[in-house]
């Protein structure tokens, strides 16, 4: 059972999937327009939204950019866009999945169900691994063969994203969205030199974090 946010502003899609999935024992929210699904989301411990794309006040994408500096829960997008264009900036947004209407609603369910397995495993998981790199997210230490690195909070927060997104690649932009929330005093220049920083105490893993020209970084394990 999961509480889950239904943002959707055709009233007889949101019914259909609000029953089915208090149906399959979840807590259903529902928000008609952007305004209040961000309040949902602001005032509720929600665990996975599902997201219209053409909703009033604040569209979809909006919402899924505004609900990302909220919380790290899983997100559906849901909607009768599918170019490949809407898609990618879903993705850039912060969303997890994507969906076209028509749907079936047991393949949303599934998708639901999948995400929130990755999401409860990750957090019952403290010991995370990546190459030679060991992380106790419990204790917040990292270590690289076996030695235990000095690292800043922005440095850890840093690595912790890129070793829970292998091979995504992230723009310095959506750097600055997840680990800075966007504050006044921090440009791109900023994280460049946080990660020249972060690669040097990495030492011997100093190749796993990728910068890619125009693009930002990625990482990837590298033998």
């Amino acid at each position: 059972m999961a509480n889950l946010l239904i943002v959707e502003d055709e009233k007889r899609v949101q019914d259909i999937i609000s029953s089915y999935l208090k149906s399959r024992g979840h807590i259903c929210y529902t928000a008609d327009d952007g305004i209040e699904a961000l309040s949902i989301v602001k005032n509720h411990s929600i665990e996975l939204i599902i997201l219209d794309i053409t909703i009033p006040h604040l569209n979809g994408f909006e919402v899924c950019k505004l609900a990302r500096r909220l919380s790290d829960v899983p997100i559906i997008i849901l909607t009768a866009k599918d170019s490949e264009e809407d898609k990618i900036r879903g993705y850039e947004l912060g969303a997890d999945d994507y969906m076209t209407k028509p749907f079936s609603i047991k393949v949303l369910n599934a998708k639901i169900n999948a995400l929130l397995r990755r999401r409860a495993f990750s957090e019952s998981t403290p010991l995370l691994n990546a190459g030679i790199i060991q992380v106790n997210t419990a204790a917040r230490e990292v270590f690289v063969n076996n030695l235990q690195l000095d690292l800043t909070h922005k440095e850890y927060e840093l690595l912790l994203l890129f070793i829970n997104h292998p091979g995504l690649v992230f723009s310095r932009e959506r750097l600055l969205e997840k680990i800075w929330k966007y504050e006044y005093d921090v440009n791109t220049r900023t994280i460049d030199t946080h990660i020249k920083t972060l690669r040097h105490k990495l030492g011997d893993a100093s190749s796993y974090i990728i910068t890619l020209v125009r693009s930002g970084y990625k990482f990837e394990v590298r033998n």
